[in-house]
């Protein structure tokens, strides 16, 4: 995108909106600091700087003339890839490059519009597939939200554990824990890390006794997928499967945009456990959301980030180190076996 934005060359995949928020359009986006203007042209949605090449004016102000944008100030128009299709003023076959618009690659799927990170170039590999929306035997939900935090803060506050005994004590692990000592394999894929706990029984708190009465283990895996997915995956039993994945957007330094799909397999109706995870994961969210704001705020008074880090913090450095590789290294090397490593913490 913008390198005066300091975004980075390599190109990648972000949600910039959902497919409805382009019935009628146009709809305004912000990705990596990055204003886009978002409309559906020919049937396919369409990516391009919010800034009109004639006059500066923002194209997202504007409205959908067939399958071409209008500009609201002068009324030039602009096709899905950003050619000026029509300018007032001048015969068709006088426009040139300049009038045109800066686009970006989409990919439209399963209902989000993903956006490529560099003008006019698609990354190599396509978008991250919500693989539970469309299995059999799951019902999902979507929700929308926004954190004030950076893309690392709150892709590490996604998967951080010990964080769930104090922040949601009670509502999804016991207050405090149990200091019970928990063995935790940690797999790096080179394009994604994963987190698996081992011994766990089924988490305390309300979550977990409305979810399995009946108690029982668990397999629960962690993951951060690059460019900006989380997932985290409860199992129990065959009848019990809930999965919470993550696209999010980087819209600016501490703000980050979550789209979120909750897919689960339960025992009892979905119509019915709908609304009750819906509720349960918002005021985990707000949770979340109140002490990433408090953190990026005080990151902001002294200056800069400081960490000190411990085996408990599981997948947190890895984030970190892929997110930085992804920006500033070679291209990501996928591993067909991972680098493995087992660790004991305390929960």
């Amino acid at each position: 995108m913008d390198k005066a934005k300091g975004i980075s060359s390599a190109p990648k995949w972000y949600v910039a909106c959902r497919s409805g928020d382009l019935n009628p359009g146009p709809f305004r986006s912000v990705v990596a600091g990055v204003p886009l203007a978002l409309f559906r042209a020919g049937g396919r949605a369409g990516a391009l700087l919010d800034r009109c090449p004639h006059r500066n004016a923002p194209l997202s102000g504007g409205s959908v003339r067939g399958d071409e944008l209008e500009c609201a100030y002068h009324g030039w128009r602009f096709t899905g890839d950003g050619r000026c299709a029509f300018a007032a003023g001048i015969n068709v076959d006088r426009i040139t490059r300049a009038c045109h618009a800066s686009s970006f690659p989409v990919v439209e799927q399963q209902g989000f519009v993903w956006v490529s990170s560099s003008e006019g170039n698609p990354p190599r590999h396509p978008p991250f597939v919500f693989e539970l929306m469309s299995k059999p035997g799951y019902a999902s939900d979507v929700a929308v939200l926004e954190a004030e935090g950076s893309l690392q803060a709150v892709a590490e506050n996604a998967l951080d554990v010990p964080h769930t005994m104090y922040l949601h004590g009670g509502l999804f692990r016991r207050k405090g824990g149990r200091n019970v000592e928990k063995e935790v394999e940690i797999r790096n894929y080179g394009d994604r890390v994963e987190a698996e706990y081992f011994g766990e029984e089924r988490p305390s708190g309300l979550a977990g006794r409305f979810l399995a009465p009946g108690g029982g283990m668990v397999r629960h895996v962690d993951r951060f997928i690059l460019p900006s997915i989380t997932e985290v995956d409860y199992r129990l039993g065959d009848k019990t499967h809930v999965n919470v994945s993550v696209a999010m957007t980087p819209i600016s330094e501490f703000l980050t945009r979550l789209y979120a799909v909750v897919s689960f397999r339960l025992p009892m109706p979905a119509l019915f456990i709908k609304p009750f995870l819906r509720l349960l994961f918002l005021k985990v969210f707000n949770q979340d959301a109140t002490i990433l704001a408090r953190q990026s705020a005080n990151i902001r008074l002294f200056g800069g980030e400081q960490f000190a880090t411990i085996e408990a913090d599981t997948l947190g450095s890895h984030i970190a180190r892929l997110l930085k590789e992804a920006d500033t290294g070679p291209e990501i090397r996928v591993l067909k076996e991972p680098i493995v490593r087992r660790v004991r913490i305390v929960l």
